[in-house]
C-alpha cells in the first residue's frame, strides 16, 4: 500500500510539474529573449524548483565516451560484458587500448544507481580497463527471477571476476566493501585463479562498532523486525518488478535528506540565484549533482534486512560470524591479495576505522602488502569523487594495482 500511495501521488503531481517545465522551457535561463527580464527568470527559476522536487527512478546514462590515455584522447564504448539477473557487468572499453590493468568498480546497492561513481570511472580509466557494477532497482526485476539477499550479492560478484578473468583487482566504494572482502575471502580459500589481485576498500562499513555515525545509530534504534514492517513495501502492478518486496528508493532519499535538510535546502536556493543570476555554469552543476543524488534505486528487501541486520545491527563480518550458504567465511584465507583501505577524515556517513579494520581482520596478508590512508578535509563523498580523489587518492590506489599486477 505504501509504494501504490506514493505512485498516486506522484502521478496527482506529475500534470503540475509539465506545467512548470513548460513555463521553464518557455521562460528559460539563456541571455537572451525572455529570459534577459529579471521578473522572467524569476518565473523561470521557480518553476525549475518546482519541477525537479521529486525522485527519478531511471538510471541516468553514464556518458563516458572519451578519456584522455597517455595525453592522447580516446574514445570510450560503453558494453555489457555479462547481463545478470540483478545486476550488469558493465565494461568501458577504450578504443585501441589493451594491456592495463583490469579493474572491478564495485558501486553501492543503496537507494542509488551506479552512475553515482561515474567520476571514479573516469578517473580509473586513464590507467586500467574498467569493470563497473551496474545494479539494477529491484522495481524492474521479475519476481520470477527469485530473491536477492547477500549471498546472491557475493554470487554475482563472483560471476563478474570470473567472467573478467584471473588477475583482476576489486575495487568497493562504501556500502559493498564487506561483501566485497568476503567474495575475495571465499575465491582465497578455494584457491580460485580469479581472486583478486588486489583489493582496495573506500569509505565502507566493514566493522560499523567502530565510530558509529548518526546513519550506524539510525540503524540500531529498532530490531530489524521494525524495519520490515514498516520500511518494506510491495511493487505496484504497472512495473516489471510487480509484486516483489522492495525496501523503496523514495524512502531512502527521504531519510538522507532529512539527515542533511537544512543543506539540501541551501542548494536548491542557490540553484534558483545562479538561474536568476544567469550564472549558468554554476546552476548547471547543481543540476548535474541532483539529477544523480534523486535518481533512486529500490533494494530487495532480502539484501536490505540482511544488510541491517548482518552489517549495521551485527557486524557479521568483524566478528567472525559472517557466513554465505551455511559456509563460514574466513578473511584470514586472503594471503596473496593486495590491500589497500581508505577513509576520509570528515566521513559523517562511514566513521574513521571503521574501513581500516579491514586491515587487522585481514591478518594473513603481509605487511608490506597492506596500506591504510586517511584522506584530510574530505567527507564521504569526497573519497571516491572530485578533486581529492583525482589528485590526492588516486595515485595511491594506481600504486597499489601496479605492485600488485
Amino acid at each position: 500500500m505504501m509504494y501504490d500511495a506514493y505512485q498516486a501521488q506522484q502521478d496527482f503531481l506529475a500534470p503540475f510539474r509539465a506545467g512548470a517545465d513548460l513555463m521553464k522551457a518557455a521562460l528559460g535561463d539563456t541571455q537572451a529573449g525572455p529570459a534577459a527580464n529579471y521578473m522572467f527568470r524569476s518565473f523561470a527559476a521557480g518553476a525549475e524548483i518546482l519541477s525537479r522536487a521529486h525522485a527519478i527512478h531511471d538510471r541516468p546514462a553514464y556518458n563516458i565516451n572519451q578519456v584522455t590515455v597517455a595525453g592522447h584522447p580516446t574514445a570510450v564504448h560503453e558494453e555489457v560484458a555479462l547481463a545478470m539477473p540483478f545486476g550488469n557487468l558493465v565494461h568501458f572499453r577504450k578504443e585501441g587500448v589493451s594491456g592495463r590493468p583490469r579493474v572491478l568498480l564495485v558501486a553501492p546497492m543503496a537507494g542509488h544507481f551506479a552512475t553515482l561513481l561515474r567520476n571514479t570511472a573516469l578517473v580509473l580509466l586513464a590507467d586500467h580497463d574498467v569493470y563497473l557494477t551496474d545494479w539494477k532497482s529491484g522495481r524492474d526485476v521479475p519476481l520470477s527471477e527469485g530473491r536477492f539477499g547477500t549471498d546472491e550479492y557475493i554470487d554475482h560478484l563472483m560471476a563478474f571476476f570470473g567472467h573478467i578473468g584471473p588477475g583482476a583487482h576489486g575495487i568497493g566504494v562504501c556500502q559493498p566493501c564487506p561483501l566485497l572482502l568476503a567474495t575475495t575471502a571465499l575465491m582465497a580459500e578455494d584457491a580460485n585463479p580469479v581472486t583478486p589481485a588486489s583489493l582496495t576498500l573506500m569509505a565502507g562499513p566493514v566493522d560499523t562498532s567502530i565510530n558509529p555515525t548518526k546513519v550506524n545509530k539510525l540503524a540500531n534504534e529498532h530490531p530489524v523486525e521494525w524495519f520490515e514492517r514498516n520500511l518494506i513495501t510491495t511493487v505496484p502492478r504497472r512495473y516489471a518488478g510487480a509484486h516483489r518486496r522492495v525496501y523503496p528508493g523514495f524512502l531512502q532519499l527521504s531519510a538522507f535528506v532529512t539527515m542533511n535538510l537544512s543543506r539540501h535546502v541551501r542548494a536548491h536556493m542557490d540553484l534558483f540565484g545562479h538561474i536568476l543570476k544567469g550564472e549558468i555554469n554554476k546552476a548547471d552543476a547543481n543540476r548535474k549533482f541532483y539529477d544523480e543524488y534523486f535518481s533512486i534505486a529500490d533494494l530487495p528487501s532480502e539484501f536490505y534486512l540482511e544488510t541491517v541486520q548482518k552489517v549495521f545491527q551485527e557486524q557479521h563480518l568483524a566478528k567472525g560470524i559472517l557466513t554465505y550458504r551455511n559456509r563460514k567465511v574466513d578473511p584470514r584465507a586472503i594471503r596473496k591479495t593486495a590491500l589497500l583501505t581508505v577513509e576520509g577524515e570528515r566521513d559523517d556517513i562511514c566513521g574513521l576505522g571503521q574501513t581500516m579494520a579491514a586491515q587487522d581482520i585481514c591478518a594473513s596478508i603481509k605487511p608490506f602488502r597492506k596500506k591504510h590512508y586517511v584522506q584530510a578535509g574530505v567527507g564521504h563523498y569526497g573519497v571516491f569523487s572530485g578533486t581529492r580523489w583525482a589528485t590526492q587518492i588516486y595515485p595511491m590506489v594506481r600504486s597499489t594495482i601496479q605492485a600488485a599486477s
